[in-house]
């Protein structure tokens, strides 16, 4: 199933830049919406300017920008101020994620919208949300990361020093996806009471969002969570990462009783569903020796080795093997865009299924004449 035409007729101002923003919009593209980049005159989205770059064009831009036009205004201008609300006038939604304040200052925040359109809806993305203490602060996906609990939750064992997220887990799950999710609501809701809205993202309380369960179990009672405590971030010999024998490494969920006794069937180890539950010096005990069966065999002779048993054990992928791998290439995660002189175009579609692929990601201002003739803007 696919959505590429979901969100047809819906016109989409983009004023962000970076990841959050811009991969929240390319959502709302792959389902049909129009949405139109407003870039300032000068360097326009950073993330244009990031190495490595293809065709002079940043490879993560390219990867989050497709399906978009491009216009450059300066809103510190009064005419291209006058322009742009001139275009909310007959636009849908306008995405930001400057820090709070900013869009006041440039004379576009929401009750100014809603003068020139009364059922805009406003996605406003920031680090801790348009008003609080920290309204001011400025911050990066490890900052809000470690505000909301999640850096506290992750190492690889109880008491090690807290681990670097390796992807960016408050810009796009705490940033980018509460945002669409927000804004397809807040479409429906004016849909059925003709207002707009005002969507006040916080980036901290979207990656803090996903530690709702662990707040749940501290609240009934239970410890504190942390790193290296719980069943789910490596208390237990069940649910970890093993080394190979060419350093390489897997990954084993066998959390229920017939996955851990059809993982002992694979590896030739009796196992007792016990273990899963035992005390912590049992558990070390029993990584101690999981540890030494999986040095045994490489990662490719374990992967080869488990497939036939249902255990819920893979291997740990590299980005270039991820490409690869026959499951992702049956499901088309993986697709070639044309971009004519950029050559083609590594993309990657969403769970939203595949979008229908209009238009590469745009060079700065490359639609200043089209948008602004379709939008009636001089």
């Amino acid at each position: 199933m696919t959505l590429a035409h979901a969100l047809d007729g819906i016109r989409v101002l983009d004023l962000s830049r970076l990841l959050p923003g811009p991969f929240l919009t390319m959502i709302l593209a792959d389902m049909g919406a129009d949405v139109v980049k407003v870039e300032d005159k000068g360097m326009g989205d950073y993330l244009r300017s990031f190495p490595p770059a293809k065709g002079g064009i940043a490879g993560r831009f390219l990867a989050v920008n497709r399906n978009k036009r491009s216009v450059t205004m300066d809103l510190k201008n009064d005419d291209d101020r006058a322009k742009f609300l001139k275009m909310v006038a007959k636009a849908d939604v306008v995405v930001e994620s400057f820090r709070p304040g900013v869009m006041k200052r440039l004379g576009v925040d929401y009750d100014t919208l809603r003068e020139h359109n009364d059922k805009i809806i406003l996605c406003s993305i920031s680090g801790y949300g348009k008003d609080g203490p920290y309204v001011k602060r400025a911050g990066h996906d490890l900052n809000y990361l470690a505000l909301g609990g999640v850096v506290a939750m992750s190492a690889e064992a109880r008491g090690r020093k807290p681990a670097i997220s390796g992807v960016q887990i408050a810009d796009v799950c705490g940033g980018s996806m509460w945002g669409a999710v927000s804004v397809l609501g807040a479409i429906i809701g004016r849909d059925k009471n003709g207002e707009g809205a005002h969507l006040d993202i916080s980036m901290t309380e979207g990656a803090m969002a996903m530690l709702c369960t662990e707040f749940g179990n501290m609240d009934a009672g239970g410890e504190v969570p942390t790193r290296g405590t719980s069943m789910l971030n490596g208390s237990v010999a069940c649910y970890a990462v093993y080394e190979t024998k060419d350093g390489k490494y897997m990954s084993v969920g066998s959390l229920e009783p017939k996955f851990w006794a059809a993982l002992g069937a694979a590896i030739g180890r009796k196992m007792d569903y016990s273990e899963v539950i035992a005390p912590q010096e049992t558990q070390d005990k029993v990584r101690a020796e999981l540890a030494e069966i999986f040095a045994t065999k490489t990662r490719d002779e374990w992967t080869e080795i488990l497939k036939d048993h249902d255990c819920c054990c893979e291997p740990v992928l590299e980005l270039d093997e991820v490409m690869e791998h026959p499951m992702h290439k049956e499901r088309g995660v993986f697709f070639t865009q044309d971009g004519g002189e950029l050559g083609p175009i590594l993309q990657m579609r969403t769970p939203t299924g595949m979008p229908e692929m209009k238009r590469v990601a745009p060079r700065q201002g490359e639609h200043n004449d089209e948008v602004f003739a379709e939008y009636g803007v001089d």
